[in-house]
Parts: structure tokens; C-alpha cells; sequence
């Protein structure tokens, strides 16, 4: 029975129980304790309690996280990129030195914000997260050359030392799939979640092997692994060679199964399309953009302050399978305890990590991302079209002046995206497929 079930049902017994005699009431509290499924004694005291309004009482329960708190919260949500819950909670603690100078935090605030549990923050900010969604359209073409050279690997990832990489390329091409565009190709370690990427123009074998040079470079332990999917651009003599020649295992999944390269999919969302959307970028002025942005600020923002959780094991009870995962850690942290890292790029990575700051970091990467998208060919073709807002919005004025006793707090995040944006006009091809997507879960990251 409801809570306004029981309600009705109360109004309806009570004058009826006051209006009886000794023996009727017995009788009517038997009943009444089977129905409303209580105790006598409780039954006892609301039937000789005050007289029942017409309505039922609202519970007006006390506020544990106070306005300025949330606010907060939110705006450290925003300028992290959206974390979901449990990132969120390990985030706070990792950019608490530049939190306290930035929203002045006072020690009450500070204790809230620390003590906030996930479950909390999914409730206060679920109304925002509804608003996100994400579009998904692939360009890969399978390739057939040298595939029985190649081994499918199909199994979970069970390495215990950094250097085994999921590669995949992600298609900037917007509506419009013919000539040259814009693709990122985007590389993530399985064991510390270190993230790398490069764009390049077009998608051809020589192109991706030296994007694949820079990307050796970049990473801060020797590449021992690549784990590709099935397109031309990965199988292909080139790459193979490079593989066998640098003594690198090279693995691939199984045809139309995303599944088999979960962690790299998952990267291209949260690391490329959360940020440069679906439109087309194709010329090489823009590409100098891009790269800049990830061989920067985009960088050190994801693998020094961006924390993430790893799956730590399945326990399955009958027909429930329970998933235990570790304390979210970022990639930077788990590099540093790594026995495998390279010493002489860790120490350099060390001295950068003293002199970011995650919040100028996010200020800096909104502010690159608003001139690539001025800069891409789609919003070009639209003319007059107002630029949409991006994501995440790091440049949006943040209020810190909590002290006052009437806080401002930050602007909610609009609803608008660069997607919505295009699909609202049906003479732009995009519009035709705005139903043929189902709306999916925005954390997701995880």
C-alpha cells in the first residue's frame, strides 16, 4: 500500500474509531493494524492523534549541504568536464589546494564539501545531467590486408605493468564524408589510463605511423603493446612492420564488436567527442588547433586531474554478477608508483605538475575549443548561426563570493549543444537522424 493509500485510508477509519464503543474499537484496530501493516501501539497512537487535515503533511526534512556548497560542487563539476559521481568525490580531494583560494572556502564548507557522499552529488545533480546527451556515427572501413597475422584478442586485460595501449581513430568529418578531414587518433594505456592523442588529416597508413612516433614520445613508459580495430588505417603493412621491427605485440578485435576495445571507446567520448562535437574539420589551420590542444593544456588537464576507477574483479553469485573496482586514482598517480616508468620523463612530468593549475587548465582549454569551432567547416557553412556552447564550460564566469549571505550561485549548463544546434534545422542532413539515436547515459564514463 502507498504512503497516500494509507493516508485515505486512515482519514476514512478515524471518525469511525472515535464514535464506537469499547469492543468495536478492538475490532477496528485489528483491522486496522492488517491493512496499514503496523504495530498495535503505533495504530493506537494515530487513531487518538490530532484530527487528520484534508491533505497529507509534506516531511520537511533538515538541509544537510548547504546553497554555497553546492554551488561548489557544480562548479568544480563543470570545470572538471562533467566526472560522474565517484570521480567527482576522489576529484575534490585532488584539486582541494586550488579550491580553497578560488571559492574561499571557509572550514565548514570545506568539511561538507569533503564529506558529500557519490549518491549525494548524483541527486543534486541529476536535473542538469539529463540535459546532456551524446550521437554517435562511424567512419571505419575494414581493412583485409595481413588480418591472419594479426591475432584477434577477445579476452579482459589483465596486465599488471604500464606500456599495453588500445589505439582507434575518430572521425572529424562532420556530415559530410567525402575528401579530406580531420581524424584524432586516440591511444589510452590500460594500466594507468594515461591518455594520448594526435590528429591528422585523412587517415592514411603513413600518417598514422607517424602520429604513432609522437605518441611514443609522449607516453612516460616504453610501449611493450597496440590493440587496434579492424580498419585499414591499423591493418596494414606499415603499421605491422613498425610493430614487428620495434618488437611491440600488436592484437586486434573482433569485426563489429566495440566491445572487445571497451577502454578506448570509452576515451573517444570522454577525451575527443565530449569536447570537439560532431561538425567537420578539414583543413590544416585547424588541425594545428587541435593539436595544440592536445599536446597541451588537454593533456596535463586529463592525466594529472582527472581521476578514474579500474576494475578490480567479478564476484558472480548465482545469477548476480557484483564488479569491485579500485579507489579512483588519476593516471598520473598511478604512474609515479609504477616500478615501469621512464625516470627521466617522470621527473620532468613531476616539475610541470607543480606549476598547473586544473582551473586555469580549464579556462585555457574552453577558450581553444571556441576558436576551433569558429574554425570548423559546419558552423561555417551555416553563416549566420549562432556559436553554440561547448563543452565543458570552463570560461562561464564562476561567482567565489560565498561569503555574503545571499551567495550567487553559477549558471546552470545550457541546454544547447553543437549537435541540438545542427539538428534543429531540417534542411541540414543531421536533422534526419535526430530520432534514429537513443538518448544515452552521459557519466559515462567510466
Amino acid at each position: 500500500m502507498s504512503p497516500a493509500a494509507k493516508w485515505e485510508y486512515m482519514k476514512d477509519v478515524y471518525p469511525r474509531y472515535h464514535q464506537v464503543s469499547r469492543a468495536e474499537k478492538k475490532r477496528i484496530l485489528d483491522e486496522f493494524c492488517k491493512v496499514y501493516r503496523c504495530h498495535r501501539k503505533h495504530a493506537i497512537r494515530i487513531l487518538n492523534g490530532p484530527i487528520p487535515s484534508p491533505h497529507r503533511p509534506q516531511r520537511r526534512g533538515r538541509r544537510t549541504y548547504k546553497d554555497d556548497v553546492l554551488s561548489i560542487l557544480q562548479a568544480v563539476w563543470e570545470a572538471a568536464g562533467y566526472p560522474w559521481s565517484t570521480r567527482l568525490k576522489a576529484l575534490l580531494r585532488i584539486w582541494l589546494p586550488w579550491i580553497r583560494p578560488r571559492f574561499r572556502l571557509t572550514p565548514a564548507q570545506e568539511k561538507q564539501l569533503l564529506r558529500i557522499s557519490p549518491a549525494q552529488i548524483d541527486r543534486r545533480l541529476a536535473h542538469v545531467k539529463r540535459r546532456l546527451r551524446k550521437r554517435i556515427y562511424g567512419k571505419t572501413k575494414p581493412g583485409t590486408l595481413l588480418k591472419h597475422h594479426i591475432p584477434i584478442k577477445t579476452d579482459c586485460w589483465d596486465v599488471d605493468r604500464p606500456g599495453f595501449l588500445e589505439i582507434d581513430l575518430v572521425s572529424h568529418s562532420g556530415d559530410n564524408a567525402e575528401g579530406l578531414f580531420a581524424q584524432t587518433l586516440d591511444t589510452t594505456d590500460i594500466h594507468t589510463a594515461w591518455t594520448e592523442a594526435v590528429a591528422i588529416l585523412g587517415k592514411s597508413q603513413e600518417a598514422v605511423c607517424n602520429a604513432m612516433d609522437i605518441i611514443d614520445e609522449a607516453f612516460p613508459f616504453k610501449i611493450l603493446g597496440l590493440d587496434s580495430d579492424n580498419g585499414s588505417e591499423f591493418i596494414n603493412d606499415h603499421l605491422w612492420r613498425r610493430c614487428q621491427n620495434r618488437q611491440v605485440q600488436f592484437t586486434r578485435g573482433r569485426p563489429y564488436k566495440k566491445d572487445d576495445n571497451a577502454p578506448i571507446e570509452q576515451k573517444n567520448w570522454t577525451h575527443v567527442r565530449k569536447l570537439l562535437g560532431y561538425v567537420r574539420y578539414d583543413t590544416a589551420e585547424v588541425l594545428d588547433a587541435i593539436n595544440d590542444r592536445y599536446r597541451h593544456e588537454l593533456r596535463y588537464f586529463q592525466n594529472f586531474f582527472q581521476p578514474g576507477v579500474k576494475l578490480k574483479k567479478k564476484v558472480r553469485i548465482g545469477s548476480k554478477l557484483t564488479r569491485r573496482y579500485e579507489k579512483p586514482k588519476t593516471p598520473w598517480q598511478r604512474v609515479r608508483v609504477s616500478p615501469h616508468r621512464d625516470p627521466g620523463k617522470v621527473a620532468k612530468l613531476q616539475a610541470l605538475f607543480k606549476t598547473l593549475n586544473p582551473f586555469e587548465l580549464a579556462k585555457i582549454i574552453d577558450q581553444k575549443l571556441a576558436a576551433i569551432y569558429r574554425m570548423s567547416a559546419t558552423l561555417k557553412r551555416q553563416g549566420s548561426r549562432p556559436l553554440p556552447k561547448i563543452l565543458p564550460a570552463q570560461n562561464r564566469k564562476i561567482n567565489t563570493d560565498f561569503v555574503t549571505e545571499q551567495p550567487q550561485h553559477p549558471h546552470l549548463i545550457p541546454t544547447s549543444t553543437i549537435f541540438q544546434s545542427l539538428a534543429q534545422d531540417r534542411d541540414n542532413p543531421l536533422w534526419k537522424f535526430k530520432k534514429m539515436h537513443a538518448k544515452e547515459k552521459f557519466l559515462a564514463a567510466s
